[in-house]
């Protein structure tokens, strides 16, 4: 399932999205099997069976909590079911709280003795706590780390215990001085309440006060460090400090591949994820499509050309849309820069209608910013790849434009006949007007008044078509006195020629 179509909604059924993810579970590809569980759970959020079966996703994962999340949830309405018992049970073992998974093995174990799982869950949970504070029979006070002496000795004097405590601290402190730097490491945040435990016990008013239930505070003190040392050395013996860096790294590096994994349809993504970049552009969000098109960019440059065989041409297209929001934002040498990188692409790729895009866009940018003669340059080269009346229609009477700015009268001529051609191949009421207009233009700079008028009486006849009462009643004072004329050419040029900065 892509991301896009999860963005959608599901467009299956429930189980078949199950099926769907237990096959994928069975592969090995469990960040999919995630995906379809999961659109599964939105069609039926409370499903126990689907909520254990993404549990067991997470935990291959080593997301232990979210797996424990996933199994809780799952005995919500009912404490006893046994899948659920079980999945709680293995994602507290993971995260290494054995005596609370040990709890949910001998519970599930009572009420499926049959099933070996949760016998093997008993066993490993109770090597585990062995093998973390030892059994109770091999407790002895030379034991590493384990000061428990202390609440196993009810008939010895407090000043006894006192000076056992000293002697015993001394014994950790050396300890615990050869070995500072593999605790820190070992311990981690826990290190810091080890020390503060420490600090404590030097206070002896403290030490020898009780809590509410009668336990003395040296006793629940000494407890504490004895649990974080003898769990310490556990955790050396499981996984040294090399292997346990080792492994961050490589879970990191799992992670990192899995979070730049393309969806399981990059086509479609990218597909859609265009048409939401060009959506946010035309309807004015021009800051979201910029920073959307982006996005996207990082995201398709890290993918091969095997997961994406066009890359070249969306990247391309990308980098159009980024330009396109730079020139709307007024951000000219950025915009020219990515239409530039555009153009490069589409000739790299022998990619004519890419190409043809990028010289529409490095034209544009080169009229906004006044550089008239360069964009002229770029729109004469882009003319064999025109294919379409309104395109003829549109880009004849830039070029035109461009020429009238340039005082090429002649050429602006030209290009605007150009342009009405194209218009009335095509019977185009708004580009037949727009270059009438551009010729009525050159005509009047040229001295030739008849066919100025002309043109503008032909411009008249279009804003009738167009019901542009403004543009029709400016063309009707249109008379002999050329002054009153030049006025009247301004005043239509302002109202019909905006196009070329547009």
């Amino acid at each position: 399932m892509s991301d896009n179509e999860e963005g959608q909604g599901p467009k299956s059924t429930f189980s078949t999205y199950v099926a769907e993810g237990d096959q994928l579970f069975q592969r090995g590809e469990y960040v999919k099997a995630i995906e379809s569980f999961s659109t599964a759970l939105s069609l039926q959020p409370d499903d126990k069976n689907c909520l254990v079966a993404r549990s067991r996703c997470y935990l291959k994962l080593g997301d232990a909590e979210s797996a424990l999340k996933d199994a809780e949830t799952s005995l919500k309405d009912n404490k006893d079911f046994f899948k659920g018992l079980y999945q709680k049970a293995e994602a507290l073992y993971t995260m290494g709280d054995f005596e609370f998974a040990l709890v949910y093995y001998h519970r599930g174990n009572k009420l499926r003795p049959e099933l070996q799982e949760f016998r093997l869950g008993i066993q490993k949970a109770q090597e585990a706590i062995v093998n973390s504070v030892g059994s109770p029979s091999s407790v002895k006070l030379e034991n590493k780390g384990d000061l428990s002496f202390f609440h196993k000795s009810n008939g010895v004097r407090s000043k006894h215990l006192n000076h056992s405590h000293k002697r015993e601290s001394k014994k950790h402190g050396q300890k615990m001085g050869r070995n500072e730097k593999t605790a820190k490491e070992l311990l981690g945040e826990l290190y810091s309440d080890r020390e503060y435990l420490e600090k404590l016990l030097q206070d002896e008013d403290l030490i020898k006060g009780k809590i509410r239930t009668g336990e003395r505070v040296q006793d629940l003190i000494v407890g504490c460090i004895s649990y974080l040392d003898t769990r310490t050395a556990f955790w050396q013996q499981q996984k040294p400090i090399y292997a346990r860096q080792r492994d961050r790294k490589l879970m990191q590096q799992q992670w990192n591949r899995l979070l730049h994994k393309p969806p399981s349809d990059p086509t479609r993504y990218v597909l859609d994820s265009l048409e939401e970049i060009d959506t946010a552009l035309s309807s004015g969000n021009t800051d979201s499509g910029l920073k959307k098109a982006r996005e996207l960019m990082k995201v398709v440059k890290e993918w091969s050309g095997e997961v994406l065989p066009n890359k070249r041409e969306v990247l391309g297209n990308l980098h159009s849309c980024i330009g396109n929001a730079l020139m709307d934002l007024g951000n000219m040498d950025k915009a020219l820069h990515h239409h530039e990188k555009d153009l490069e692409m589409a000739k790299k790729g022998n990619l004519m209608d890419s190409k043809s895009r990028a010289l529409d866009n490095i034209g544009r940018v080169y009229a906004r910013i006044g550089k008239f003669q360069q964009a002229i340059e770029v729109w004469e080269e882009k003319l064999p790849l025109v294919c379409g009346g309104l395109e003829k229609a549109w880009l004849f009477h830039e070029i035109g434009r461009c020429y009238l700015e340039l005082k090429c009268y002649s050429e602006a001529r030209d290009y605007g006949s150009r342009s009405l051609i194209a218009a009335d191949d095509i019977s185009d009421e708004k580009w037949q007007l727009n270059a009438s207009v551009l010729m009525a233009q050159a005509e009047l700079k040229l001295g030739n008044y008849k066919a100025c008028v002309l043109h503008f009486e032909r411009a008249l006849d279009r804003a009738k078509l167009l019901q542009d009462d403004s543009a029709s009643e400016a063309i009707q004072k249109v008379n002999t006195d050329i002054p009153i004329l030049m006025r009247i050419m301004v005043y239509i040029t302002d109202d019909h020629n905006c196009c070329l900065f547009d």
